[in-house]
């Protein structure tokens, strides 16, 4: 193989978007994946809701292409005919002690963008959700649902037609600094990718990858933590129309009521560190779900509810603590046109054409 412009390590949505942006500009670019398909891995195992904003401090990646990209999605999801639908969503305080919760997720949101956001009173929620209970929501109308694989699909058609190669069961092995740019090894491939610039999508992986040009991510603030969420399912459908949360809690968002294409209605996450990548769902949780569930859905019993799937997410803190996306090109560490993407969870499906335009962005900074 030739030496190529951009190598992308990762075909999650936040890669393909990648690929389909950089793709664009004339650049030969390689996108490697270790498993054999697309989205095998977080982007395909998570809530599918479109974020309005609300939950990121101001000023940070996570705020600012979340508002962004939020936009850019649904233009994007409009114009090729990619299922969405701006349901909206409510951030229900289920007791008086948590409506200051709203108070500063409103103040957060508004600072960050976000459009539309409105405290309501127990009485206005029960008019738009008669099934939910709480004593005050925050109503945030530009929030939604997509469907991932479809848009995934849709960004590797469009990456592929601009003439990115994609590779599968492609695990890359080691990276080296070479002369004008790096050779990476991938297993079961003789001869080493020779490449201009790499863009680390990595999602599980990031940190490992990041490690391998000789970049010290425990000392960057790179090191990957695994967080588990698992979901339930309710076996029958409710007159709800918009996505339901609790105030978010110290490892997410709380385990909250989304709806998929079809009116389905999912619960959860919950969340736990775990090791492994293991997406077996525990029944023995359900007794958790439905004790976050009830508090703002007072009509869901245990015998209604059953386990669903599950997903990992990439996260940088272990502790709750806030933690931004990075989103980093390593001239600064010795690794010029080298763009480390870690710590890729929420809100990065909604954020990744976004993130996308960041990165070339970057790149093209880096030249």
């Amino acid at each position: 193989m030739e030496t190529v412009d951009v190598t992308i390590i990762g075909a999650g949505v936040v890669g393909l978007a990648v690929a389909e942006r950089l793709s664009r500009t004339g650049r030969t670019v390689v996108v490697l994946e270790r498993n054999p398909r697309h989205g095998m891995e977080t982007s395909s195992r998570n809530s599918e809701v479109v974020h309005s904003g609300i939950y990121y401090p101001p000023g940070t990646l996570k705020a600012r292409l979340c508002v962004e990209g939020r936009e850019l999605l649904y233009e994007t999801c409009h114009r090729w005919d990619i299922f969405h639908r701006k349901t909206g969503k409510l951030v229900v305080a289920c007791s008086q002690d948590e409506v200051p919760g709203l108070d500063k997720l409103l103040a957060q949101g508004e600072a960050n963008g976000v459009d539309g956001l409105e405290l309501i009173d127990a009485g206005f929620l029960r008019d738009l959700e008669p099934l939910v209970r709480g004593v005050a929501a925050l109503r945030a109308p530009c929030a939604g649902i997509v469907d991932s694989e479809e848009l995934m699909r849709l960004l590797l058609r469009q990456a592929a037609d601009q003439g990115a190669i994609f590779l599968w069961n492609a695990p890359v092995t080691a990276a080296e600094r070479a002369a004008g740019g790096y050779l990476l090894l991938v297993r079961g491939m003789a001869d080493p990718v020779e490449t201009s610039a790499v863009v680390n999508c990595a999602g599980l992986a990031a940190d490992t990858v990041a490690r391998m040009p000789g970049l010290d991510a425990d000392a960057a603030g790179y090191a990957i933590r695994r967080f588990k969420g698992e979901y339930f399912r309710l076996r029958k459908s409710l007159d709800i129309r918009r996505l339901i949360y609790p105030l978010p809690d110290t490892h997410g968002l709380g385990i909250h009521l989304t709806l998929d294409r079809k009116g389905g209605i999912r619960l959860g996450p919950n969340s736990f560190p775990v090791q492994t990548l293991d997406y077996d769902v525990d029944a023995a949780h359900k007794t958790e779900f439905l004790g976050a569930v009830s508090k703002y859905l007072p009509c869901v019993s245990a015998s209604e509810i059953f386990p669903d799937t599950s997903g990992i997410r990439p996260k940088l803190s272990s502790d709750g603590s806030f933690r931004d996306f990075v989103i980093a090109e390593e001239s600064a560490r010795g690794l010029p046109g080298w763009v480390n993407c870690v710590g890729i969870e929420s809100p990065g499906l909604t954020a990744c054409l976004a993130i996308a335009g960041k990165v070339a962005d970057l790149l093209e900074y880096a030249r």
